[in-house]
């Protein structure tokens, strides 16, 4: 949650983009860690080192379908010359009572099988005759089938080793070791670790809840009518799947109309399920932006420390920002612009790394990189703020996508990347290199 109220200043002082976003990562601080189901902690960082209780695997077992058996037995075993053995019955994984294999004796032995006592190796079942005299085959007849193969006798055409064909215990993880540490984010690999050394739960920083809305009495749902003046709503639906991108549990809230009561209530609803709030639209200088008379005098009503300031950015585009915290448990609250790309790449920018702060990662940011700009002319960039164009990055190379227009969608929908100009550049020439957000 935050744990403090962002700075303000001025009204008219032009906050640059790293200000906005360290004023940001300084107030939100990391969601308090929970125990969680497994499953319901995938995505989740951390908190805690897990150590492992039992040795992975926890007995030898075999990693092949075949027969174990004892060394000597299949010493110069082969096609002309066959070792021949009794069968005494079968192992399968997950059985308990073991057999004992002893001189001129073997046991079908199973895929994860422990190794019984007394065998010290495993032949595949590829190097015998299945136990039918007729020469090698290529795997066994199934049980339900043909239950005389755990028994008779098994020709052996090739000599193993001591150990062949045989998992160790311990030879994963053993008891004692760290198997994963404090920071980790759990994806399938760790999840898979944690439940195979028996862990059925784990402390992490859940995933934080994010609410998202748009504002504007002319946003439609998609598949309504559209009448005239109307657009369909874009915003919250692209903003709660980057949300959910970043790893947040996202909720989308349908668009609210210019009214700030409305709008105010609305935000105090979503709250009891919100870690962090987000809007799209009403942050600028025009009469019907309800986003800043709807907030801008809560830091008044609620308590001390809470409060949003609505701010003016040394960047193209996304000029109009507010940050700040409402309600009891002062939720951050990021407002955004309304124009599609404005939106995104605040959302890119000031909003992903707050999510990835909830959660407690370490890195919050997309990862940069430098690479040659390719265009067919000079690209423009206006001074004093700092631009990010949409482009396609491929093998250290970097094209812009669409225009400089914060309405321009469907070029979004085509870029993989952010072309980052500087505030002291005013025109970058094909060839140049230049910072590259990648998005991918």
């Amino acid at each position: 949650m935050s744990s403090a109220a962002p700075r303000t200043t001025g009204r008219d002082h032009l906050w640059s983009v790293d200000e906005h976003l360290e004023d940001i990562l300084a107030t939100v601080r990391p969601l308090e860690p929970i125990e969680l189901q497994l499953l319901d902690a995938q995505g989740c960082v951390l908190v805690e080192d897990v150590t492992v209780p039992v040795s992975l695997p926890p007995f030898d077992n075999s990693s092949m379908d075949g027969y174990a058996v004892r060394v000597a037995d299949v010493a110069g075993a082969s096609e002309e010359f066959p070792a021949v053995l009794e069968v005494v019955g079968d192992v399968a994984a997950g059985q308990a009572e073991l057999l004992h294999v002893g001189p001129g004796q073997a046991a079908r032995i199973m895929t994860g099988a422990p190794l019984p006592p007394g065998a010290e190796t495993v032949v595949p079942v590829e190097w015998t005759d299945g136990g039918l005299g007729e020469g090698p085959v290529a795997g066994m007849r199934a049980r339900s089938l043909a239950p005389e193969g755990a028994s008779g006798y098994v020709h052996v055409y090739r000599p193993a080793e001591a150990r062949a064909h045989v998992r160790a215990k311990g030879s994963d993880v053993k008891a004692g070791d760290r198997a994963l540490e404090a920071g980790t984010v759990l994806g399938p690999p760790q999840i898979a670790l944690l439940a195979a050394i028996g862990r059925g739960t784990v402390r992490v920083r859940p995933r934080p809840r994010v609410v998202v809305m748009s504002t504007g009495s002319e946003l439609v749902q998609p598949d309504q009518q559209l009448r005239s003046g109307q657009i369909y709503d874009s915003n919250s639906f692209a903003l709660t799947a980057a949300a959910r991108d970043a790893g947040a549990i996202a909720y989308r809230v349908g668009a609210v109309a210019d009214d700030a009561e409305t709008l105010r209530s609305t935000i105090e609803d979503q709250l009891v399920r919100a870690d962090l709030m987000v809007t799209t639209g009403g942050v600028s200088v025009g009469a019907y932006d309800v986003v800043k008379e709807a907030l801008q005098s809560v830091g008044d009503e609620d308590e001390a420390g809470s409060g949003i300031d609505f701010r003016k950015l040394a960047m193209q585009p996304g000029k109009p920002q507010g940050f700040g915290s409402i309600g009891p448990d002062h939720t951050p609250l990021l407002a955004l612009p309304g124009n599609p790309v404005s939106s995104y790449v605040s959302f890119e920018l000031f909003v992903r790394p707050a999510i990835r702060a909830l959660m407690g990662l370490e890195d919050v940011h997309r990862p940069r990189t430098t690479a040659t700009f390719t265009a067919d002319k000079a690209l423009t960039s206006p001074k004093g703020r700092r631009q990010f164009l949409r482009g396609t990055y491929a093998d250290g190379a970097v094209t812009p996508v669409g225009g400089a227009g914060s309405h321009l969608v469907a070029a979004l929908a085509h870029a993989d990347a952010l072309i980052v100009v500087p505030e002291d550049t005013e025109s970058v020439e094909p060839g140049a290199e230049v910072e590259v957000v990648l998005l991918g």
